[in-house]
């Protein structure tokens, strides 16, 4: 392994050399993953701080910059990060998940480098491997426009990273035993805002200004409702995208998505609730901040907290129409000058369609889930390793289409060719609404 990681250390810095220009800024970091004791819900949890903080530091920085990340593991256990919503193009060595890198074992550190190419937004990083995300670990991302780019908004006074998720007291090494024993988890325990319980977490506007609110879930497993007491959303971009602008009364954000909204301080000059719901499950929980006004004093905010939303909290179809009402800024640019919406889609070659069914199953006596009756097995060998010494018998490759078999364990991979475009059909055969996630990829959606 220390040879074939030597070479992919050797491999990742001759390709990526390759990939970024001399005059691209660099943006370098030191980040110490360490264990931490927090007692966010009342109940004292061992949790991974970055540096020492939950959430971890801020990346913050513009399109085509170039980081070097530099992770120091401190924990018993192998740990990867990975950048939740960059597309790391032909750089996959550096995404941080498990098959494209090696994990990074305790008492050594990794430098990832990465760009940001041609994106902007809203984004977040988290750990990867087992249930680490469980136990925090994640931090925001801002990657910003370059100064050529016009923003489709007036530039806000200022700006709010608001990290939501649900939360569980119980730990997350536990968790992923009582997953691995084929046993579902309980409901969570609860919902933290930018890492803290309920009634802790605050944000300061002055009035008469405008501010931009970067949300992200950070969670687990758990749909949430964000809504700010008084005040309307503006919804500004979604995703690293530039949507055309709409008012919302609240907006729904699903595990691993990220939005910007706008939110004007035009309300009288006092305390004001930020309120985030889970959605679709039950027993319904809440997180709870505080936006205070400057200068007008410590009362907390007056009356009830919009918390008791039942018309949408299990409402599929109100979340989904939500959604749809969401649209592309097609006149805008983002990271380059050109429209967002310059694209030709109706000349795009779909090559090939993908149907990824998930479901579960028992296998070997514990229930599993799976896609397209296998669930994944990690394997020794990094896949891409793998795939580059062609060492055969770590991985199978998959037609992407269900298949007429009994469900199993195995390690399988969909293969595709570069600058191809595939056409993926999402089936969910559960009775719970499922979140998938294509990782380092962007997409369109038609339906």
């Amino acid at each position: 392994m220390d040879r074939g990681r030597l070479v992919a250390v050797v491999l990742a810095g001759i390709l990526h050399s390759a990939l970024v220009a001399a005059e691209d800024r660099h943006v370098f970091l030191n980040w110490e993953v360490s264990y931490s004791v927090r007692s966010p819900l009342g109940v004292s949890k061992r949790v991974i701080a970055i540096n020492g903080r939950l959430p971890g530091p801020l990346l913050n920085f513009t399109t085509n910059d170039v980081a070097h990340v530099n992770v120091v593991n401190t924990l018993d256990e192998p740990f990867l990060l990975t950048w939740n919503g960059l597309q790391l193009r032909r750089n996959s060595w550096n995404d941080g998940v498990a098959g494209t890198n090696c994990a990074i074992q305790p008492g050594e550190n990794w430098t990832y480098v990465f760009q940001a190419k041609d994106e902007i937004g809203s984004f977040f990083y988290r750990p990867s491997l087992g249930l680490h995300a469980a136990a925090g670990g994640h931090g925001p991302i801002r990657v910003n426009n370059r100064p050529v780019i016009d923003v489709p908004f007036p530039q806000p006074d200022g700006e709010f990273d608001v990290l939501i998720g649900d939360w569980y007291n119980m730990d997350a090494k536990e968790m992923k035993e009582r997953l691995d024993r084929g046993r579902g988890l309980p409901p969570p325990d609860g919902i933290l805002i930018n890492g803290l319980g309920p009634y802790e977490a605050e944000v300061t506007f002055k009035a008469g200004r405008t501010y931009r609110l970067r949300v992200s879930n950070v969670g687990t497993r758990t749909s949430l409702n964000f809504r700010l007491q008084g005040h309307k959303l503006l919804l500004v971009e979604a995703e690293g995208t530039y949507t055309l602008q709409k008012h919302y009364a609240s907006l729904d954000v699903h595990p691993g998505q990220s939005v910007s909204v706008l939110v004007a301080a035009d309300q009288a000059p006092k305390a004001y609730y930020m309120v985030v719901s889970s959605l679709f499950v039950l027993p319904e929980i809440f997180g709870v901040a505080t936006v205070l006004y400057a200068g007008s004093g410590e009362q907390p905010p007056s009356g009830d907290a919009p918390l008791d939303d039942r018309s949408s909290h299990t409402n599929y179809n109100r979340s989904m129409e939500q959604a749809m009402s969401i649209r592309m800024n097609l006149t805008s640019g983002a990271a380059r000058p050109n429209p967002q919406g310059s694209f030709h889609y109706g000349e795009i070659n779909v090559t090939r369609t993908l149907l990824l069914r998930n479901d579960e199953s028992d296998i070997g006596g514990r229930r599993r889930c799976t896609v397209n009756g296998v669930a994944f097995a990690n394997a020794g060998t990094p896949l891409k390793l793998a795939d580059y010494f062609r060492i055969a018998g770590v991985f199978k490759v998959v037609s992407g289409r269900p298949e007429r078999r009994n469900a199993s364990l195995g390690t399988t991979v969909i293969d595709a060719s570069y600058r191809d475009y595939v056409q993926i059909v999402f089936e969910n055969r559960l009775p719970s609404m499922q979140t998938w996630h294509l990782d380092g990829h962007s997409f369109f959606v038609v339906g």
